[in-house]
This record gives C-alpha cells, structure tokens and sequence, in this order.
C-alpha cells in the first residue's frame, strides 16, 4: 500500500470516526466507567485523531499521551465532577473504549 492509499483510507476513517462523534451527558455513559472502559482524552487532544491512532494502533502515539497523562482511564474524582455537574461531553466509541472528554473545552468539529 502507498503512502497515498493510506493518507486516503485514513482520511476516510477519519470522517467515520468524525460521523460517530456526539455530545452525551456523562450519566449515560457511567456504565462504561464502571466497567473501565471509559478513556480519558485530554482537552488539547483531537478527540477525532485519539481515536484515529488507537484504531490504526499506533502505540507509539498512543503510549506518548499516556505517559504525558493526555489519555487514561477516566479517574473517580473526574467521574465524580462530570455527575454532580450534570456534565456533557464529547464521546466516539473505540471498541472496546469509549473515548471521553470535556465538551466545554474540546475542539469541535
């Protein structure tokens, strides 16, 4: 495969992955956080480019912004903040994650 063809298929993926996006309250997604599956995506992250990379496996990228903690798993204190505020964020699903991040402070597409 080309350079070309994967700049192309990515540009795809990304424009699926764009799709899939949503704003959500965060109680609807506690479920995933009681199960571990909530990732936390920090604020000057693309959620859309998180979710790019850890499909595409980039565990280079990906292991860099965990230990930059830009991403981890969603904490009981920020769980905790996100209920009692009624918060909604920014969401994409990336079985088996379901990728997280503040709605007020993202980029928005």
């Amino acid at each position: 495969m080309t350079d070309t063809d994967t700049d192309k298929l990515n540009a795809l993926l990304r424009q699926e992955i764009l799709s899939e996006t949503s704003k959500i309250a965060w109680t609807e997604l506690q479920r995933f956080f009681a199960a571990g599956k909530a990732i936390y995506v920090a604020h000057d992250l693309d959620l859309v480019e998180v979710a790019l990379q850890i499909s595409n496996d980039n565990t280079d990228m990906v292991g860099q912004w965990m230990v930059d903690h830009k991403l981890a798993p969603v904490s009981d204190d920020q769980a905790l903040s996100w209920h009692d505020n009624d918060a909604v964020v920014w969401a994409v699903v990336v079985k088996p994650w379901v990728l997280v991040q503040d709605a007020d402070k993202s980029h928005e597409h």
